[in-house]
């Protein structure tokens, strides 16, 4: 049994504009599988396939009060594509962030709702990722969230220690999954985001949750109601959801 990570989950004020934004971001195209929700994935996509995790853009009334410890990392191939997709995301709606990051080489900005993102340098490891290079988790210990995510999901660990870890799908391709160690003392960014898996073919929902929760998941309430997916929380709180397989 294994669960597949399809997608990364933003909470906004209005879907369908943060979706456009996203959809321009990446260039993707955009699709909706109804009222307040947009689904952002690339054109002529099979979802889910590894080579791509999605991004579904929900409206929520409330979404300042989500507090999710994820963002986005987007690739660049060149200093020039860099700085074009810099300029470009600011003519969008985008905007330069600080969050403490000092003189870095990458760019950190944030999209028209606030959620923070980076526009990374060009880096060889993620040259065949697709525009999403990976999504980062910030985390107190980058090892054990290794242990439960890639006992979670199908993806492989390439590099652990105490201060990073990087996954990345078992078939090699599509973006990582990072755990940064959070400096004690620093800024903490939150963002709107979180992730959402899903079983692999004929795996039970109720099966892997179950086996979520002896890795150390914990049930999570954050005003869902009655709805097909369960909210969890990983071992150090944070929230993710697992999607009733299609």
């Amino acid at each position: 049994m294994a669960l597949r990570l399809v997608q990364v989950n933003f909470k906004a004020r209005d879907d369908e504009a943060l979706g456009r934004f996203w959809a321009e971001a990446l260039g993707w195209g955009v699709s909706s599988e109804g009222p307040g929700v947009t689904n952002v994935e690339p054109v002529g996509f099979d979802w889910p396939d590894p080579t791509a995790v999605c991004v579904d853009v929900v409206a929520t009334p409330d979404p300042e009060k989500v507090r999710y410890r994820a963002h986005l990392d987007l690739a660049t191939t060149s200093a020039a594509h860099q700085a074009e997709l810099v300029a470009r995301l600011k003519e969008l709606g985008a905007k330069p962030a600080d969050v403490g990051q000092g003189d870095v080489p990458w760019a950190v900005m944030a999209d028209p709702e606030g959620n923070v993102f980076c526009v990374l340098e060009p880096r060889e490891v993620y040259r065949d990722t697709g525009p999403i290079a990976a999504v980062v988790v910030h985390c107190a210990d980058p090892r054990a969230m290794a242990r439960f995510w890639g006992e979670a999901v199908d993806w492989t660990v390439h590099e652990v220690g105490d201060d990073y870890a990087r996954l990345r799908s078992a078939k090699g391709v599509g973006p990582y999954l990072e755990f940064l160690r959070e400096t004690p003392g620093a800024k903490t960014v939150w963002t709107r985001v979180h992730l959402d898996v899903l079983p692999c073919p004929g795996d039970d929902q109720a099966a892997e949750v179950a086996r979520l929760r002896a890795l150390g998941a914990t049930p999570a309430d954050v005003g869902q109601g009655d709805v097909p997916w369960i909210v969890l929380a990983d071992p150090e709180g944070n929230e993710f959801c697992v999607l009733a397989p299609r």
